[in-house]
């Protein structure tokens, strides 16, 4: 219980000021003029002021409130190295039965770990202890938070988010004085990078803590693909530049790997995975036009069109039977470099295309000789083929016969026809998918050919072979039996789906991931991929997993379209996971390989300094023993050689408030009447 005087004023507090100042004034003027009753006036005014001023006691019934503890227990990945477990769980039993020992006091225990919103565990998401204690706080009353306790080992990732702290933060601290650890960081790793061209990556090994003697070098392990890894011994804290040129296309794995060393704390940042995509800076064709035909300039604006495609186009507009008594000088300003291109340069591009070439002599045999082992060699060569095809000088009378997986008949048929995709086409990435056959236009000519090897992804006039694909050593080759797909271009009868064919067939044959036919990939989103297996059989068989602890796991695949079959599959933990099936294999990361938990792993107070600084906490390690509890007032330092303290908040709830009033009335009349009289009387006897 509790009392207190208030004051209720009858009258504004203006007036009330006024009535004082005029008594006053009455009283100076009674003294002035001597009148010896003044002292009995002065207190009736001072009694009837009094009155009027409307004092009351206000009586309060309270109930004493409880002070709050805040316990931040860390239960996150970093917590769980080396001895921290037995430290915080001796540290949590201590603090428990301080906590329970100290009168009025109720603990909130506030547990912080590495979940993800799905519940699951995120390693990635790092320490976020000061945005969990803003939200603790935001539902406790600030006026009974008495302190604040962290159980952590000091390494937080929000930091700048430390609230308004209404009581003093303290912080115990995990770790032992002699911890140290090894980590790899990549400091820069592209996403994209041009296939055949180094780029530059910055690699740094860091030993943290009290490393040991002898520690400045280590061997570094580099696996490209999932390939066996080759090892340097490097020094360690110093920046290495490390070039790494790109061996395809597509996701090209890296994986840098440290050896564990004796002692350290974890090995988990011991391993750092990039994953660059492997593009092609420029497409460089060479396109061989033989007669001139309306073909001739759809092919051209094609190519030319994509920015990417450097072309160089070689076509022959005289053939050597016409001759009409032009000088050559008036024919051309320089001669075409036909050895160069063919002989010296050949390596250099990536597609040939013969659109409608027949021999005529031009390009000798050894030319074509050339043509055809730069295929054998990995280059790629698409034929349109027209009546020159049928010929007695066409180039499968070259030694182009060699890589080419058709034979001419001789005939060629002038009517008109519709493109079928045949059923190993459905199949195939080239022409899967592409627009509904009923909409095309059809084709006024076909070349009557065999095919001798290779896959027939479209069919013609009486389901002969129209689009013919082929793999010849380590080159590929394709053959389009018509010189009429312009007809597309043009939009006759319709149209048709010419520039995505021709893109596909360029993709396919430069050997880009997404158009092969017989291939695993997976792509990975956090701790899950979707594995994607593309094949021309009927069926496939399941998909071997092995994960980076080297354990193994099965999935079948589900055919979600003709030679298409998908899978998911969440990854138990971040690292390499390699993925195989039947003669085919890949490789693929999932989460960063060196979470951000382990990033820092060696316990310190730096972090939260500023912010128990603020506070006049203190930071204590747990390896010193665990500080005793004190009680100190508020604004005085908070902690001191083996003990942190908390301050008391003496917070109350108000039950029940009485007033009353401490001049009533009839005391006030009697009071001054009394006063007044005799100070009457006494003027009156004088």
């Amino acid at each position: 219980m509790t009392q207190v005087v208030l004051f209720d004023p009858m009258v504004p507090w203006a007036v009330l000021w006024v009535l004082a100042f005029v008594s006053l004034a009455a009283t100076v003027l009674a003294i002035w003029r001597r009148l010896i009753g003044w002292p009995l006036r002065a207190l009736a005014a001072a009694v009837i002021l009094a009155a009027l001023s409307g004092p009351v006691i206000q009586t309060e019934d309270r109930a004493t409130l409880n002070d709050i503890v805040v316990v931040l227990d860390d239960q996150t990945a970093s917590q769980q190295l080396a001895d921290r477990p037995a430290q915080m769980q001796d540290a949590r039993a201590a603090v428990q039965a301080a906590l329970n020992n100290r009168a009025n006091t109720d603990v909130r225990w506030v547990d912080i770990d590495n979940q993800n919103s799905d519940g699951g565990t995120d390693d990635n998401s790092g320490t976020t202890l000061m945005g969990t204690l803003r939200d603790t706080l935001a539902d406790l009353p600030s006026n009974r938070v008495a302190g604040i306790i962290a159980l952590s080992d000091g390494q937080i990732h929000d930091a700048p988010l430390a609230p308004d702290l209404p009581a003093p933060l303290h912080l115990l601290m995990t770790g032992q004085p002699d911890d140290w650890d090894r980590r790899l960081i990549v400091k820069n790793a592209p996403s994209f990078a041009i296939i055949g061209e180094p780029v530059t990556l910055t690699l740094r090994i860091e030993d943290q803590g009290a490393a040991p003697a002898g520690s400045d070098l280590a061997v570094l392990a580099i696996s490209i693909g999932g390939e066996p890894p080759q090892r340097y011994t490097l020094p360690t804290g110093v920046d290495l530049e490390l070039p790494v040129t790109l061996p395809h296309g597509g996701r090209n794995v890296i994986q840098f790997t440290v050896p564990t060393a004796e002692n350290e704390l974890t090995d988990r940042n011991n391993t750092a995975l990039v994953q660059i995509n492997g593009v092609r800076d420029r497409l460089r064709v060479l396109l061989v036009s033989g007669e001139p035909h309306p073909g001739g300039r759809t092919w051209r604006n094609l190519l030319k069109s994509d920015s990417s495609v450097d072309l160089v186009h070689f076509t022959i507009l005289r053939p050597p039977e016409k001759q009409d008594g032009v000088p050559v000088d008036e024919l051309s300003l320089i001669a075409f470099p036909t050895r160069e291109l063919f002989l010296e340069k050949i390596d250099d591009f990536d597609l040939i295309i013969f659109d409608r070439y027949q021999r005529r002599g031009i390009l000798p045999a050894i030319y074509l000789s050339n043509v055809a082992d730069y295929v054998m060699n990995g280059g790629a060569v698409l034929v349109a083929a027209g009546p020159d095809f049928a010929s007695a000088d066409s180039i499968y009378r070259s030694p182009l016969s060699s890589v080419l997986p058709a034979n001419p008949s001789a005939r060629v048929f002038e009517q008109a026809f519709l493109p079928q995709i045949t059923d190993l086409g459905n199949r195939h990435p080239v022409t899967a998918d592409l627009d509904t056959a009923d909409t095309w236009g059809r084709w006024l000519r076909q070349i009557d050919v065999a095919a001798t090897q290779g896959q027939t992804l479209m069919n013609g006039i009486d389901e002969r072979p129209l689009l013919i694909l082929d793999r010849v050593g380590e080159g590929r080759v394709a053959l389009l039996a018509s010189d009429h797909a312009w007809l597309w271009s043009r939009g006759y009868e319709g149209g048709g789906p010419q520039l995505e064919l021709l893109r596909r067939l360029a993709h396919w044959m430069m050997k880009e991931p997404e158009l092969e036919e017989d291939v695993l990939t997976a792509d990975a989103s956090g701790q899950s991929m979707r594995i994607q297996r593309r094949s021309l059989g009927d069926d496939i068989g399941a998909v071997t997993i092995t994960n980076p602890d080297g354990s193994t796991q099965d999935i079948t695949l589900s055919e979600r379209a003709p030679g298409r079959w998908e899978g998911n599959y969440e990854g138990p933990e971040p690292g390499l996971y390699r993925l195989s099936e039947g003669d085919q294999n890949t490789v693929i990361g999932l989460g960063p390989a060196a979470p951000r938990e382990f990033e820092q792993t060696i316990a310190t107070g730096d972090v939260m300094a500023a912010a128990v600084a603020s506070t006049r906490g203190g930071i204590r390690a747990m390896s010193e023993g665990i500080p005793i509890l004190r009680d100190v007032r508020p604004g005085r330092v908070a902690a001191g050689r083996g003990w942190i303290g908390l301050t008391p908040r003496d917070a109350y709830r108000t039950v029940s408030v009485r007033q009353m009033p401490l001049l009533p009335g009839w005391i006030v009349l009697a009071l001054s009447s009394l006063l007044l009289i005799g100070g009457w009387l006494r003027e009156g006897r004088r």
